[in-house]
């Protein structure tokens, strides 16, 4: 059965007011918080970025029942695949075995500022492949001597261990990271715009690849983007933090004042166009339900944005959440 998972953002929110977040959402009656983890946000003038491993920690405190989950942390260059497992464990400590581990190859939005170079798509799947190793043998209990073309450990341990298996997720956008994950993740973390190419990009290697390898099926978190709004004005100023994500070279992208001027030097209408917009109950069911029922995903995500969060996260649990549980 599918579970629905409410969208964190640490570009957006700070840390005090996502942990309230989490807390509404859970009383809304959703099963996970999704929490994004970012050292810089997509713009510099209206935004935030808050310690991601920190604000779930209090989250875990804050909350009693929904699953807890990094959408997503980088374990490639600002921290050690070993640390990222350390937090994971601790994280899943905290919160009593709630934690779940999203993972991906990352933007320079976070790397860069911190002197790191951005290497292309494949050395990162290269060092993904080995940061997945590790941080599966360290949480799963093995004191790791590990020696790869990237990482390196000396019989590291963990000794706060996780109460339980904490699976971990990475995100895909094609079948390149998708194989991987099927290979040696416990699944994937995919944005979804039209289902049927994520089943056929993403999904389909997915699972071809867990089932070469002999593994279990794969768990497949789905997450979509959608503005809240009545209107173009109120659109525009819902996104407005997030504005810097639609601009081209985001990924290479170091500065969000770079990325907030591209954003700015658009037309509206190309970046509002990027995201499917919604204004009843019934218009946020129609574009949700097909992650459901055509993707058959087993966590569906929304990442909404809107000028009254705490008012979207009652109306979702009152009048959307039950018809798609149905």
């Amino acid at each position: 059965m599918t579970e629905f998972a409410y969208f964190c953002g640490h570009e957006q929110w700070h840390p005090e007011e996502l942990v309230e977040q989490a807390v509404q959402a859970e009383a809304a009656g959703f099963d996970a918080v999704v929490v994004s983890e970012h050292f810089h946000p997509w713009v510099d003038d209206e935004s935030a970025s808050g310690f991601a491993f920190s604000t779930i920690g209090a989250m875990a405190q804050a909350t009693e029942r929904v699953q807890l989950i990094t959408g997503v942390t980088t374990p490639l260059f600002r921290f050690h695949p070993g640390v990222v497992a350390q937090a994971a464990a601790t994280l899943d400590r905290l919160s009593g075995g709630r934690f779940v581990l999203g993972v991906g190859t990352g933007e320079n939005i976070n790397e860069g500022p911190l002197g790191y170079d951005f290497p292309a798509y494949p050395e990162r799947n290269a060092r993904m492949k080995e940061a997945l190793e590790i941080m599966r043998r360290l949480l799963d209990g093995e004191k790791l001597t590990y020696e790869g073309e990237f990482y390196v450990t000396d019989r590291a341990r963990l000794y706060s261990p996780p109460v339980g298996p904490v699976p971990i997720l990475l995100a895909a956008g094609g079948p390149k990271s998708a194989t991987l994950a099927g290979e040696l993740a416990q699944g994937v973390i995919t944005s979804v715009k039209d289902p049927a190419e994520t089943r056929e990009k993403v999904v389909d290697p997915l699972i071809e690849a867990a089932s070469q390898h002999g593994r279990e099926p794969p768990l497949v978190l789905a997450t979509r983007w959608s503005i809240v709004a009545d209107d173009d004005e109120e659109a525009w100023r819902a996104i407005y933090p997030w504005r810097g994500l639609r601009a081209p070279g985001r990924l290479e992208a170091v500065d969000p004042a770079e990325l907030r001027e591209m954003a700015d030097g658009m037309p509206r209408e190309e970046i509002l166009d990027r995201y499917s917009r919604v204004s009843t109950a019934a218009e946020i069911l129609e574009i949700y339900r097909p992650l459901v029922d055509d993707l058959e995903a087993d966590i569906v995500t929304f990442q909404m944005a809107a000028l009254d969060q705490a008012g979207l996260i009652e109306m979702l649990g009152k009048e959307v959440l039950p018809e798609l549980r149905r």
